[in-house]
């Protein structure tokens, strides 16, 4: 998966093109005054254009872009002023699996939502039109449909983007501790949390209230690294694999234990919000988080200059890698009353100029198609890319856990941080837990 990665990407290079969740809730179905723009590669169709009034509800995962992606369906209204979206953003602390589930249980399902793919394509499935042949279709990277694509080579969702993660830190503040260069191994980057508290700097903003920054993202981490991912993940469904005595796993508690020893007061009741500002507003050098904090980021520290650093379990040299994936993509619901209308939306999102330049430019989205090129990505999508290119990247294996692992991991993991069990422990829920779930 990680040569897939590095081909496609090192392909939109040489051509000139490049193509990580509190709740809340608004309207744009006011169309405003924009002039209508021309699409490219567009479909629209005359059914979409002309007939009654439709409201589109749109369930986004994604809380960091809630308020450019207000802005954007303003834009899409005025130039199709018969459809409004109507646009629900849970993510962050909230659960938005759940909310999503009850949205169906309660007959209220939305016309357009998220999916992370693999086991939650198949959960999901049932519901979900199939978009093979939509005009976006055959751009789409090949490493990122996999996802949602079944077994009969059908792709049931367009990916948001691609997205990595791993300790963002601030150069500035690495520069005034006297940190010369980037830490690449555990060893090096304990060498730099003394120096940084040496210089009188708290080194990480850690956000252990949130059971999918340590139990999803985190704990992602021993599994990318193993030698085979997939096979690993395979021989835990199948018994032929544990987590207790697996090298990578028993390195993680360094991890665990650098971060909350060297960190904010608090870990355990840090949400989100609080670790992002932590960072961003300078009482932090190191953050555990990915790229969709950017524009969180900047709005509170306009002139920040960060990267990325790995996450690293020992010393080896493939601890200096970043998971890079795709965080989720854009599904339908196959039972929509305005089906047409949806497709109509994610195609104009995708495809005309005013979706790619909010894609690239307003939400700084990494493209996963090949036909959109990368524009206004800031320093964290350009460390990202770094990576990439030289091959330094691991994959996103949470899509293939048991549904509900990552939060029952996550459990396990801050009875560790509060004392309440022991490490060892730790990992046999891990497997108490996969062996429940599986």
């Amino acid at each position: 998966m990680k040569k897939g990665l590095l081909l496609c990407l090192l392909l939109m290079f040489l051509v000139g093109v490049l193509a990580a969740c509190g709740g809340t809730s608004d309207s744009a179905s006011e169309a405003n005054d924009a002039e209508s723009q021309e699409t490219d590669e567009t479909s629209e169709e005359t059914t979409a254009e002309e007939g009654e009034q439709v409201t589109l509800e749109f369930f986004n995962g994604k809380v960091e872009i809630h308020d450019q992606a207000l802005e954007m369906i303003k834009e899409f209204e005025a130039e199709h002023p018969n459809i409004s979206v109507e646009l629900e953003t849970v993510g962050g602390g909230a659960d938005g699996d759940a909310a999503l589930k009850a949205k169906f249980a309660s007959g209220e399902a939305p016309d357009m939502f998220t999916n992370g793919g693999y086991k939650q394509l198949e959960l999901w499935k049932e519901h979900l039109a199939d978009l093979s042949n939509e005009p976006w279709a055959e751009h789409v990277l090949p490493f990122a449909k996999e996802p949602m694509t079944d077994e009969d080579g059908k792709l049931y969702g367009r990916p948001v983007n691609l997205e990595g993660y791993g300790f963002i830190y601030n150069k500035d503040l690495f520069e005034q501790a006297g940190i010369t260069e980037p830490p690449a191994t555990m060893t090096e980057l304990e060498e730099a949390v003394q120096k940084l508290e040496d210089a009188g700097i708290t080194p990480f903003a850690a956000g252990y209230g949130e059971w999918w920054v340590i139990g999803q993202h985190l704990l992602n981490i021993p599994f990318a690294q193993q030698d085979d991912p997939a096979a690993f993940i395979q021989g835990l469904y199948d018994g032929t694999e544990t987590f207790v005595g697996n090298e990578h796993f028993e390195n993680f508690k360094k991890v665990i234990d650098i971060e909350t020893q060297h960190g904010n007061d608090n870990a355990l009741t840090t949400d989100y919000n609080t670790q992002v500002t932590l960072f961003a507003s300078g009482e932090t050098a190191m953050l555990q988080q990915g790229n969709w904090t950017e524009n969180m980021i900047y709005e509170v520290n306009p002139d920040i200059n960060m990267a990325f650093l790995p996450i690293p379990l020992s010393d080896e040299a493939d601890s200096n890698r970043i998971p890079v994936g795709v965080p989720n993509s854009y599904v339908i619901n196959k039972n929509s009353e305005h089906l047409e209308e949806a497709k109509l939306f994610l195609n104009w999102m995708t495809t005309s100029e005013t979706g790619k330049r909010y894609m690239t430019e307003v939400f700084a989205f990494i493209p996963a198609l090949d036909n959109v090129e990368a524009s206004g990505l800031g320093d964290l999508g350009q460390s990202i890319l770094e990576y990439s290119k030289e091959d330094k990247t691991i994959p996103w294996t949470w899509f293939r856990w048991p549904e509900g692992a990552n939060k029952e991991f996550a459990a396990s993991i801050q009875k560790y941080v509060s004392g309440q069990i022991e490490y060892e422990q730790v990992l046999e829920e891990f497997q108490a837990s996969w062996d429940n779930l599986k």
